[in-house]
């Protein structure tokens, strides 16, 4: 059966570690939570890092872990790619050297091209460098590279940005968003950051201690009020849109959406193309009357489904639904109170921005 399904127990003085998870066979699986909220620990168990006494653990029809069975693969015989949070690159090698340990680690004929992967990362005018004289980007990116070299069954991410300051976030996110489109084997992605799963996962699981807070599609999790009201600012859905048209004079393009259109700023990709749209419930105010003379070029016709009160009890996360698709609006209790919104009550969602994530 292809996916990855996993049933992870560990118990150690302080947490306790009680995970079932069921993952696509493609596509990126984000673990997300804070620290100490039991995803690493996952992974390692996942790789065969840690050998957890109570654990099954199948990938794609293969059983790496059966405590019942005393079934145990050890990692190197898992065809894992691991990816941790500093790229750990062999100094005494330089880049291309790097990648040839990746290249000679396959198992099997190799499926993937070295060209193919040093296009991919943008590292091809890094080869003859030596670790030492990288970015810490740039680190990661071979680091990547290499994982992928090795023809891996499953590849694991570890907070592969987290000891990256934003520049160099922003430097490596885009060739993630690459091997998002391009992957034909399933990764899991661990980040504490919300920002950086939306941009690159398709599924969503969310940890808390040690167990499944909340696990399925991401823009389906992602909306949900009990999880987006641990957000903070971060708070927001994803959804896919479709180009409808551009317009040159006033450098927009416009997308379609089940719930109605946007206008965004001027893309390259052509008509009929499909991007992953994010936007943030800070982004979004409400109305009971369409609006007239506005700035604002994005109104959408939804209806009220549910608040949440948010900490202080000064604001409050209202869901909407448009034509089929959720949006989150963050506003005060007080605006509320005065526009008098309840489920069912129809409104118009006032979209001041919409990021576009590939």
């Amino acid at each position: 059966m292809d996916g990855i399904r996993a049933r992870l127990i560990q118990v150690r003085p302080g947490f306790t570690l009680d995970v079932a998870l069921t993952l696509p066979g493609r596509g990126v699986s984000a673990l997300f939570g804070p620290s100490g909220s039991g995803k690493t620990s996952c992974l390692r168990a996942l790789a065969g890092l840690d050998r957890l006494p109570t654990a099954s653990v199948w990938v794609n029809g293969a059983c790496w872990q059966d405590s019942d069975a005393d079934v145990f693969v050890p990692v190197e015989r898992r065809r894992i790619g691991y990816v941790s949070q500093q790229a750990v690159l062999f100094p005494h090698l330089g880049v291309r050297a790097n990648l040839d340990y990746g290249w000679r680690r396959r198992g099997r004929p190799q499926s993937v091209r070295l060209d193919d992967i040093v296009a991919l990362l943008g590292i091809g005018h890094l080869l003859e460098r030596r670790p030492d004289t990288l970015s810490g980007g740039e680190r990661q990116r071979v680091a990547i590279a290499r994982a992928l070299l090795a023809d891996p069954q499953l590849l694991l991410m570890d907070e592969p940005l987290s000891a990256l300051d934003a520049a160099r976030k922003e430097e490596v996110l885009p060739y993630l968003e690459g091997l998002h489109a391009t992957l034909a084997i399933p990764a899991i992605y661990v980040s504490h950051a919300f920002d950086e799963v939306a941009r690159l996962a398709d599924h969503l699981v969310v940890l808390e201690h040690g167990r499944v807070r909340a696990a399925g599609p991401l823009p389906e999790v992602a909306a949900r009020l009990d999880i987006a009201g641990g957000f903070g600012d971060a708070a927001a859905v994803v959804f896919d849109a479709r180009v409808e048209a551009h317009d040159a004079a006033d450098h927009l393009t416009r997308l379609r959406f089940a719930g109605g259109t946007l206008d965004v700023p001027l893309r390259r990709e052509p008509v009929g193309a499909t991007l992953r749209c994010r936007v943030h419930a800070r982004d979004v105010s409400l109305t009971t009357q369409p609006p007239q003379a506005t700035s604002i070029l994005n109104v959408i016709a939804a209806v009220v489904v549910e608040r949440l009160d948010l900490p202080g009890g000064a604001q409050c996360l209202v869901r909407v639904d448009a034509g089929g698709t959720p949006l989150l609006a963050r506003i005060t209790a007080r605006s509320w109170r005065q526009l008098g919104l309840e489920p069912g009550r129809a409104v118009w969602a006032q979209v001041k921005a919409a990021a576009l994530l590939g």
